[in-house]
């Protein structure tokens, strides 16, 4: 990869500010001070800029806990900010995220730029699990819980893929759904004659959000993860 390219990525300069950077000797690749703009980085090789060891990304994966009050689309709107307020440093790599959830919801958001990641977990044919912690207006009866297991509530004509309930207290559920569809846990509920107070995502297929990062912080998947996701959805073997 060209090093105005490389810096580019990894810093999210234009080619021009990368360019200039490298022509005022503020780069090095290795030990060596680097002028030329195409210099090809060797692979595995480490660049430093202003002393600070800096690497491209071609793909990114983000775990975000998303406070409610943010959308998750990359657009703004005049009313509430996108969860891209929250990554700034990742913009450049034109992140999005892999499965919505609604702008009063919280909770765990999968933000990528792997574009056939994203739709696997997205696509019902893969059944990738979420796990929701609800916080419910009414008690759930053991009856509601049965028709849900059953799968026999309907939205829209069709059952919800319920693959798991787990009640906490009388009036908190943790639901596991295998599908996406718009506003599908609060319609569940709605179906049921309940109504949901609070919603936050805790999982997706087995990653869990970390319990001590805080509404708004973030960090990168680790590799491990990664691949555990890929092999949900048969991109890994």
């Amino acid at each position: 990869m060209r090093l105005d390219k490389y810096l580019s990525k990894a810093l999210g300069l234009t080619r021009k500010e990368a360019k200039e950077l490298i022509r005022k000797g503020e780069v090095k690749v290795g030990d060596e001070v680097v002028k030329k703009a195409d210099y090809k980085v060797p692979e595995g090789a480490s660049v430093f800029v202003e002393g600070q060891k800096v690497e491209a990304k071609d793909k990114v994966y983000i775990m975000l806990n998303k406070p409610k009050g943010y959308l998750s689309t990359t657009e703004r709107d005049k009313d509430y900010p996108s969860f891209l307020d929250l990554i700034p440093e990742y913009e450049h790599l034109e992140p999005f995220a892999a499965g919505r959830l609604d702008v009063d919801a919280e909770g765990f958001l999968l933000v990528t730029n792997d574009g056939q990641l994203a739709h696997r977990i997205t696509h019902p044919k893969w059944k990738v699990p979420k796990t929701y912690e609800v916080l419910l207006e009414k008690p759930l009866s053991e009856g509601d819980i049965e028709k849900l297991q059953k799968g026999e509530v309907l939205v829209e004509g069709k059952p919800v893929a319920v693959e798991r309930v787990e009640v906490s207290d009388p009036n908190r559920v943790l639901l596991t759904i295998t599908e996406g569809r718009y506003h599908i846990v609060k319609k569940t509920f709605e179906r049921l004659g309940n109504r949901v107070l609070n919603l936050k995502r805790v999982a997706i297929g087995d990653i869990k959000l970390d319990e001590d990062l805080l509404e708004g912080y973030y960090r990168e998947l680790t590799e491990e993860e990664v691949q555990r996701l890929k092999r949900s959805v048969g991109l890994e073997k």
